[in-house]
């Protein structure tokens, strides 16, 4: 953990507020280090306040039927973290985690308050930031609702990859495993090891372990629209 180490530019934050409020931001934020797999906060955690992704990647998820995980969303640096915590309701109604080390700097409630006094304009970037997730989360759910399986992790691999871009041989630059594709899906892990034998059979994607490569996007868009021919279908 340390005040110290984080440059004052990348975060929303330090991007949208006053240039004179960077010096109280210093001395009232935290930097907190997560290895890969640790929780950042616990859905139905009390809300102790804000943060916002400084490096690394971050899944935001809810608790689905039974014991099993809804991806909301994933994260990466410069991205806001814990905002569906602040309001009425003093509680974390989502979880979030590493999905690789990661670094987040972290805002105590009071401290934010202060800010959306004090800075309208970053109010205002806030207010839009939120309603432009809310958009993205109905039409989520709408495809959660209304696209098949295929279509739904077709659209997945194309979110992801659109998300981190590509390392030097192609892959997807965050390995994603085949669990954290089906969550965020809404389907199951046997559905995805199903399809993806599919994708590489046609050489839509190739695997390497947890690495992914896209070498047909818009063959995979096609599932997406529903445009697939017979054979595909099968």
């Amino acid at each position: 953990m340390s005040r110290n180490d984080c440059d004052l530019k990348s975060c929303f934050l330090c991007r949208f507020c006053l240039p004179e409020w960077k010096d109280a931001i210093l001395s009232k934020k935290t930097t907190l280090s997560f290895k890969k797999g640790k929780e950042i906060f616990r859905e139905g955690e009390r809300v102790k306040g804000i943060f916002f992704i400084y490096s690394g990647s971050v899944k935001v998820y809810t608790q689905w039927t039974g014991q099993k995980e809804l991806i909301l969303r994933f994260a990466k640096a410069g991205d806001i973290l814990g905002h569906r915590g602040i309001g009425a309701n003093d509680i974390y109604p989502i979880g979030a985690s590493a999905m690789e080390d990661s670094r987040v700097c972290f805002i105590p409630n009071d401290f934010l308050e202060a800010t959306f006094k004090v800075d309208p304009s970053f109010t205002h970037r806030l207010m839009l930031f939120y309603a432009a997730e809310l958009q993205k989360a109905e039409k989520r759910m709408r495809d959660l609702a209304h696209m098949e399986a295929k279509g739904r992790i077709a659209l997945a691999l194309l979110e992801i990859a659109e998300m981190y871009g590509r390392d030097k041989e192609k892959y997807i630059a965050l390995p994603v495993n085949r669990q954290d594709i089906a969550s965020y899906a809404g389907t199951t892990y046997e559905t995805i090891f199903k399809f993806f034998t599919v994708l590489i059979k046609a050489n839509i994607i190739s695997v390497s372990g947890k690495k992914i490569k896209i070498n047909n996007p818009k063959r995979l868009q096609q599932f997406v629209t529903g445009k697939t021919t017979s054979r595909h279908r099968k």
